[in-house]
């Protein structure tokens, strides 16, 4: 168990490590030749120009000014210096609601820790409870209910703070739900004109034998919605070619890569192994082997192309539709659109940039048994990472390591050694654990099949945030709370034993407190550092950049990484609202990191991040129940913990709580979630109205018509496709129904297959 001394050391390392990083961002961002990596956002904005040009060769690498070295610091004043409205035009709402999530533990936690430190920490630290019990303990432990005795009244302190906590919890919460659906609704209403505010996906389009997907789509949206429907873009299967293209620029890569060697020592031709990797196999010339490796990709990939276009078993029962209208979109997305609830499902389209088309080729009805799929995966996989958990809570144990491994008992003694094992080692062994955990979750989001990248994020979220909540947190109470007190436990009775981990729990808060320091303090300062981007950009700079268009592909922006970044702060979200109460020494280290990460990742959406899309904020309903969940937890454990103590009394009154609490959820659910679900019709048509208002001659037909085709038909030499490209082919002065189906004569708009017109016809002269 980790000793103030122990919890010292870890803070020292800590502290340093996080000055080291910032101070090594300070030097590094002002060298000229790391200018795109620290403000690549700038670059991608076209605001910002090479310093690297004019001047001697040396100040193309660094700096010569000593006088910026001065404010080497400036960049913390300048990242707050921008003012909210600014920061949602410069990146974009989400952006800006995710830095609220961190304003947001600012707001709950330092009010608590004042009265926490003013009334409940007295309250604990006069009392000799633990000096006179059997279970081990620290200082820290002192300042924690721990330290109150059996039955006492002092009890009642902590309860009368459980329901301020929770009631100012309530009220931040409620402003700041209010806030960002307002914030929601404004940048809808001011936002400019985008694709998907016209356009709806339509999923299992139910075959035909005598129509194609795209002549069911048309038919289906001009006899349904008639006055509203505009054009449709097909939806093809193009995984295949789009893997070909991206081996060919891989190649491409290599070839510029031997090509650019070759130029600086024109006097050995580079050779390469066509083994694994490069790494057996037989020598050959490189240049010549890349060069035909392409020409193949090359023809492979116009034959795939060519079948793409031609075959109609690659294009799947999915269509984006767009119409005349926002309020025509509102309307049809919002809406059933047959009696059968399992064909032609309509939702908002993703925006062109959100789209993960290489789910969109997955059958429909396969996805719930994929979904299936991945929840028994993982399952197993939270089940199986509890090994791990516990072997990070045994580093912890001194006394289990000596017993395991007896002949380093001397070198654990030493007293330096002794404080890094308790203090610093369970967070970092810990954080190692957890790298690959978001990858993992990643993938099963993508195995399940879901459309756009936004929902991916938000379905990892997720999954990782209850991989948090039951390895990191119970996992981690639990598993070490029976290590530290297994002699106890062993010599106890099994009626005194619950008792015993009512004491023990709150001593938990050591470890959690070297776990904050490891991954809130200097993961943070270390994020700021970018060193993993900073060492491939200079990689790719030397072997493979030619042009100013090598280098700006060279630069990786990155994003705010959604689906790992949130769980980790709700982690903390959790920790402060459970132990508040409990053991509230933790509050400041959660409060440092609260405050160094939003100054850190405002600097970062600033001036790196580039947003792969916008949501206007529709994860805000997922981080709000995620808080609510946490205090629904914090609040049944301190159920459980007075329980224990002897207060079984103060269970009725501590069960309004969560009772509470749930009431509060289904309030704002009621309250404010439809504003993150639902496109107001009211809104739409309004800025409809202001659009037509001022734009009368606009071809949005035009604008919409090839929004959404995949990025492989995009630009390069391939845009002559005009054939996959434009795949209507409709005249603009024709509503005419294509339908070959003679089940259909009959339908309200004529079809120009039978020649024949039904009594109520729509007005023929109507442009589409």
């Amino acid at each position: 168990m980790a000793t103030l001394q122990d919890i010292g050391l870890s803070a020292a390392i800590n502290i340093l490590s996080a000055i080291a990083f910032l101070i090594a961002f300070a030097f590094l961002r002002l060298q000229p030749i790391n200018d795109r990596v620290y403000f690549p956002k700038w670059y991608l904005k076209g605001v910002r120009s090479s310093p690297s040009r004019g001047g001697n060769i040396m100040s193309k690498f660094v700096n010569l000014d000593m006088r910026s070295y001065v404010k080497f610091l400036g960049w913390m004043p300048a990242a707050l210096k921008m003012p909210e409205p600014e920061l949602i035009e410069h990146a974009g709402l989400d952006s800006a609601v995710f830095l609220r999530i961190y304003l947001i533990g600012l707001k709950i936690f330092v009010p608590m820790a004042i009265l926490a430190f003013a009334i409940l920490v007295p309250v604990n630290w006069t009392n000799d409870t633990l000096e006179k019990s059997k279970v081990n303990y620290s200082d820290i432990d002192k300042l924690s209910i721990s330290n109150i005795p059996l039955g006492s009244p002092r009890f009642w302190t902590h309860l009368v703070m459980a329901y301020v906590f929770t009631f100012w919890t309530f009220f931040v919460l409620y402003k700041e739900y209010h806030k960002v659906a307002t914030m929601r609704l404004d940048f809808l209403a001011s936002e400019r004109r985008r694709p998907d505010q016209f356009t709806v996906l339509v999923r299992n389009i139910p075959p035909d034998p005598d129509e194609s997907i795209s002549e069911l789509t048309e038919h289906f949206f001009l006899v349904n919605h008639p006055d509203h429907y505009l054009t449709h873009q097909v939806v093809h299967n193009a995984n295949k070619l789009a893997k070909l293209v991206k081996e060919k620029k891989k190649n491409r890569n290599w070839l510029d890569y031997y090509l650019l060697k070759y130029e600086r020592k024109p006097d050995t031709k580079p050779t390469c192994k066509t083994g694994f990797l490069g790494l057996w196999g037989a020598k050959v010339d490189a240049i010549e082997y890349y060069t035909k490796k392409i020409e193949e990709l090359s023809k492979e990939e116009l034959l795939e192309r060519e079948r793409v276009r031609k075959d109609p078993k690659s294009v799947i029962p999915a269509a984006f539709v767009s119409f005349k209208t926002r309020w025509g979109a509102a309307v049809c997305a919002q809406t059933q659109q047959t009696r059968n609830p399992t064909i032609w499902l309509t939702d908002w389209a993703p925006e062109p940039r959100d789209v993960y088309w290489n789910n969109l080729s997955i059958p429909f009805v396969s996805l719930t048994i994929r979904k299936l799929i991945a929840k028994v995966a993982f399952f197993f996989l939270t089940f199986f990472y509890v090994i791990p958990v516990l072997f990070v809570q045994s580093l912890a144990n001194i006394e289990g390591i000596e017993k395991a491994a007896p002949f380093l008992k001397p070198l654990i003694e030493i007293k330096f050694i002794k404080s890094f094992i308790q203090g610093f080692l369970p967070g970092i062994v810990l954080k190692i654990f957890l790298i690959l955990l978001p990858t993992i979750l990643m993938f099963m989001s993508k195995f399940e099949g879901f459309i756009c990248t936004s929902v991916l994020e938000r379905k990892s979220a997720f999954k990782y945030y209850f991989f948090l909540v039951v390895n990191v947190f119970l996992v981690s109470v639990i598993g070490g709370t029976a290590l530290d007190q297994l002699n106890t436990f062993l010599h106890q009775s099994a009626n005194d034993i619950p008792k015993i981990i009512g004491v023990s729990i709150p001593m938990r808060a050591t470890f959690f407190i070297t776990y904050i320091m490891v991954d809130g303090w200097a993961g943070v300062a270390g994020e700021i550092l970018r060193l993993k981007p900073l060492i491939i950009f200079h990689l790719k700079n030397f072997f493979l950049v030619k042009t100013e268009k090598d280098r700006v592909e060279a630069m990786d922006p990155g994003s705010i990484g959604f689906d790992s970044s949130e769980p980790q702060i709700q982690l903390y979200f959790l920790l402060g609202l459970v132990y508040a109460v409990v053991t509230p020494f933790l509050l400041p280290f959660i409060i440092v990191f609260f405050a160094l990460a939003y100054v850190v990742y405002r600097h970062q959406i600033i001036n790196v991040y580039n947003q792969e899309y916008e949501s206007g904020a529709a994860f805000w309903p997922s981080v709000h129940s995620r808080i609510i969940t946490a205090l629904l937890i914090s609040q049944l454990l301190l159920l459980g913990l007075l329980s224990s103590k002897g207060m079984a009394q103060s269970t009725p009154v501590l069960l309004v709580l969560p009772v509470l609490t749930i009431w509060f959820y289904y309030f704002c659910k009621h309250r404010f979630e439809s504003a993150f679900l639902k496109y107001p019709l009211q809104e739409a048509m309004m800025k409809d109205t202001l659009e037509k208002a001022r734009e009368p001659n606009l071809d949005l037909k035009g604008y919409l018509l090839n929004a959404y085709i995949h990025p492989v038909f995009k630009g390069g030499d391939d845009d002559s496709d005009d054939e996959l490209l434009i795949i209507d082919g409709s005249n603009n002065a024709e509503v005419l129904v294509p339908t070959k189906r003679q089940s259909r004569r009959n339908t309200p708009v004529p079809s120009k297959h039978n020649g024949e017109s039904p009594p109520s016809l729509p007005d023929l002269s109507r442009e589409l």
